[in-house]
């Protein structure tokens, strides 16, 4: 297979992993502030998937703004994570990491709930993947899950409650403050499919 995944640890790049089953699983430390548990989490969930794990490490904190970076948002920003050009940033990062590793597709996690920023619409898909195909290695981006909620993504991928309890969503750090728009989306899509996540 010839496929990798952007995999940040959280509800969907986990999900899609499972549904997917790609045989690389990427995973950029772009100096943002839950790195640690979003590494942790996503080198546990890979391995109780059985999917290799690669980390590529790319500070880019001084660039950053917003939750992710444990600064105050830029007054462009749609929504308090936001981090300019950030799946941008991370998926030129991780191209060269799967280009390196001879793949010729590169799956994002986003999904449809995403449009609140232009980097998880369609269209950016499909310029995103126009610009690294024109250019040698012909590197393609898809978004698999680019038509489905959180819960509908995980409904579709069928992930073991087991696998999933490993996912890190939180924006603002390593431990969980429950209070940022990625914790609120994590208990909330537990609870759209009825689980307890305790």
């Amino acid at each position: 297979m010839t496929t990798a995944l952007l995999f940040s640890g959280g509800m969907d790049s986990i999900s899609i992993g499972w549904w997917k089953r790609p045989s690389l699983l990427i995973f950029v430390d772009y100096g943002q502030a839950p790195a640690r548990a979003e590494e942790a989490a996503g080198r546990a969930a890979a391995d109780a998937m059985g999917l290799p794990y690669e980390l590529v490490r790319a500070d880019c904190s001084a660039l950053g703004s917003g939750d992710m970076a444990g600064s105050p948002a830029l007054g462009v920003a749609p929504v308090s994570e936001w981090w300019p050009f950030r799946n941008q940033l991370i998926l030129t990062i991780a191209g060269v990491a799967a280009l390196r590793a001879s793949k010729c597709e590169l799956m994002i996690g986003t999904l449809r709930t995403d449009s609140a920023h232009a980097d998880g619409r369609p269209e950016f898909v499909d310029r995103i993947s126009a610009l690294m195909e024109m250019q040698e290695g012909g590197l393609r981006v898809t978004a698999p899950a680019i038509h489905l909620s959180a819960p509908e993504l995980v409904e579709t991928a069928a992930v073991p409650k087991s696998i999933l309890g490993w996912a890190h969503s939180c924006h603002t750090g390593n431990l969980a403050c429950g209070q940022c728009r990625g914790c609120i989306k994590h208990y909330s899509t537990w609870k759209a499919l009825g689980w307890d996540p305790h």
